[in-house]
């Protein structure tokens, strides 16, 4: 039989134990809820998500398959000029489609060598989702836009503004889809304090945050 000296000793010793039991128990049922937290995580990924429906750009690589005929599939880039070129059916247009479109395209031009051709388009590398940042900030060059990224957390991506950036005159030069280049002045501290728009970026935008010595107009 154990004997025990102090049994204020043992009972607070007892206590300690009974304390990191229940802790532990509690992470347990924590981690296993199904409920809000999970939730809350899944919510969280789908904010991530750039698009629903990737549209495809230069320097894309994608993997186009066609069934039963290896001769016909290949990995191909994405050319500057927006095209892919294939066997029997040349060149066809990619950039700004999404596969389903793209797929669609080329599984008619194919019809007119082949009989009921299947077409599946994978993409295996994304290179054109990007933007630039110059200026006065730590760091600047061309960085991945992989997610859904506004002004601010591209601004956080390159390092931060360094101590001469004028807040009040960071601009955004956007390519139109088609239509006239886009200038968009934002204000950094009118969206840190004052609740204005946080621009969501688009692929191809360059942020130049101008320092003191280059803003020569009020």
């Amino acid at each position: 039989m154990i004997r025990f000296g102090n049994d204020r000793r043992v009972r607070v010793v007892l206590l300690v134990v009974g304390v990191l039991c229940l802790q532990a128990g509690l992470g347990f049922a924590d981690s296993n809820m199904p409920g809000q937290s999970q939730e809350a995580k899944r919510a969280e990924k789908r904010a991530l998500i750039v698009i629903d429906d990737y549209i495809i750009g230069p320097e894309d690589v994608l993997e186009i398959s066609v069934w039963r005929n290896p001769d016909l599939s290949r990995e191909v880039m994405v050319r500057p000029d927006g095209k892919i070129s294939l066997p029997l059916i040349g060149d066809v247009k990619a950039v700004g489609r999404t596969t389903v479109e793209l797929r669609d395209d080329i599984t008619e031009k194919l019809k007119s060598y082949k009989e009921n051709p299947t077409v599946a388009i994978v993409v295996k590398a994304v290179n054109s989702y990007y933007f630039y940042v110059q200026g006065a900030v730590a760091k600047v060059g061309k960085l991945p836009l992989l997610s859904r990224t506004t002004l601010i957390q591209a601004i956080t991506l390159a390092g931060g503004l360094n101590p001469d950036a004028v807040r009040s005159r960071i601009t955004i030069f956007r390519l139109g889809d088609g239509a006239a280049p886009q200038k968009l002045v934002v204000s950094y501290d009118d969206i840190i304090l004052r609740g204005a728009e946080n621009v969501e970026l688009k692929p191809g935008d360059t942020i130049v945050v101008p320092s003191e010595t280059m803003v020569l107009l009020p």
